[in-house]
């Protein structure tokens, strides 16, 4: 299957959609350059992802990339997403790895699509107290923009 295939394999049988009414964390994302809109939502159990859901309104980039995180991070370990030495660089590479290289001109929907995911797991620590792990993630996320800022000044 060819990159552009796997993409569009995403894009038309997207998996994971739909919403959990008693989410766990719940993460709203905004493309900083078009504004579609994601909305994701975890279930965890015992620091692990036991379902994840989302609504989106967006292209076949973001379609295609929220399908592909969710299928990614269902049924893995929450600290092992946000406890590797770069976690944001990290999905970006699974995202490419599930779905293949997305146009040039769609560079955005990656980093908004795992900012999304990390503020719904952010959530999730901040319903828990846990302040340590609130910390952590907002340096995370903080990271992210920084890309994207990084990104739109070069453009």
């Amino acid at each position: 299957m060819s990159e552009n295939e796997k993409m569009l394999e995403h894009f038309r049988n997207p998996r994971n959609v739909g919403t959990i009414e008693d989410a766990d964390g719940y993460g709203r994302g905004i493309n900083p350059i078009n504004g579609y809109i994601t909305d994701m939502y975890l279930k965890i159990e015992e620091d692990k992802i036991v379902d994840i859901k989302y609504k989106t309104y967006g292209c076949v980039a973001t379609i295609a990339s929220t399908s592909a995180i969710s299928h990614i991070v269902k049924g893995k370990i929450v600290s092992d997403i946000i406890n590797k030495e770069k976690p944001f660089e990290e999905l970006v590479e699974l995202l490419t790895n599930e779905i293949g290289e997305i146009p040039e001109k769609n560079w955005h929907c990656l980093p908004t699509v795992i900012q999304t995911l990390f503020t719904a797991i952010l959530d999730y620590f901040e319903k828990k107290e846990n302040d340590k792990k609130v910390k952590q993630i907002n340096k995370i996320l903080e990271h992210i923009n920084c890309y994207v800022e990084e990104r739109k000044n070069q453009l």
